[in-house]
């Protein structure tokens, strides 16, 4: 879309493949560019009509419902980042799998999901201006902007909908490699802690245990590898909170290696003086129902230079 055919009455057909979504919610994808709170304040004049008909934000679309979209001003339409930006190309090489119905991409630390925050874009976004002639891409769930491995993006929504349903029913398996410090005990193979979200006053998202107000929080563990002051551990989060294992490595007594939020400065700083520059926490695997197949399917990424070379050194320092 371009801001010039903002300029005119559009009417537009709704394809099948988008039955379900919320009519708020397509014209933010639709209308790139446009603020919120303008699309929100056309839907309620009716100025946005469906078959003729004023609808709610709520409204849910119908296959080959008719839309008319009036002229709509934008005074600074937002860029869509340049495929010829090295970060978005890149992403290209990081597609683990790809078919009609999803994308399994390995995601570069340091990348965020989505733009925002002062980001201009993220992987969602960048994988839109990749393929122009896909009409539906959206994140089935997220990764912290500094963890890296694998991420699902759906190419439809019947993909996104049957994805979302495993995800709650707790039959997609998500295993994550981390770096720990200290000692992890043989005997520790899960922690319960209810988290809660508090956002400060610079705007930045923190995590914290908290047994009155938080919702219900578990992550599985198992010991990979152990070193003199430190322990490769997978995490398998059971459930999927902000910051889930990071913040239950931190209870459990033993952080992340250089985590900026959560971690411990003295074990980070160690782990700078090896080569380590990134939070140690990588997306390793992940299993799922196929949405079209129905057969059980699985995908690995492998972890980086950065993370390889920190483990080869702790490994020769033991």
């Amino acid at each position: 879309m371009t801001d010039e055919s903002f300029q005119k009455v559009q009417f537009i057909t709704v394809d099948p493949e988008l039955e379900g979504q919320r009519i708020d919610n397509f014209l933010r994808t639709f209308l790139k560019g446009v603020p919120k709170s303008l699309i929100y304040r056309i839907l309620r004049k009716g100025e946005i009509r469906v078959n003729k008909k004023r609808v709610k934000p709520e409204y849910k679309l119908q296959g080959n419902d008719e839309l008319r979209i009036p002229p709509i001003r934008v005074s600074e339409p937002s860029e869509v980042p340049s495929t010829k930006l090295y970060k978005v190309a890149s992403l290209e090489h990081h597609i683990l799998y790809e078919d009609e119905w999803l994308i399994v991409l390995n995601k570069p630390a340091g990348t965020a999901v989505h733009g925002g925050s002062g980001l201009s874009f993220g992987v969602i976004e960048a994988l839109r201006a990749l393929r122009p002639e896909q009409k539906f891409l959206e994140l089935v769930h997220r990764l912290d902007r500094d963890t890296s491995g694998c991420l699902l993006i759906a190419k439809k929504r019947s993909a996104l909908k049957s994805l979302h349903e495993q995800l709650r029913d707790k039959q997609v398996d998500k295993r994550y490699q981390a770096l720990v410090h200290g000692q992890w005990p043989e005997n520790r193979f899960k922690v319960k802690a209810p988290l809660v979200k508090n956002v400060l006053k610079s705007g930045e998202r923190m995590v914290s245990v908290n047994e009155v107000e938080g919702k219900p929080s578990e992550t599985r563990f198992r010991i990979l590898q152990s070193f003199s002051d430190a322990t490769l551990v997978e995490a398998s989060p059971i459930t999927g909170r902000t910051h889930q294992i990071r913040v239950h490595c931190l209870h459990a007594g033993h952080p992340i290696a250089c985590d900026d939020k959560y971690g411990d400065e003295a074990f980070s700083q160690k782990m700078n003086k090896i080569g380590l520059q990134r939070l140690f926490l990588h997306a390793h695997s992940l299993a799922f129902i196929h949405p079209n197949s129905n057969e059980r399917v699985s995908f690995s990424a492998a972890l980086d230079a950065a993370l390889s070379s920190a483990l080869k050194k702790m490994a020769n320092q033991n």
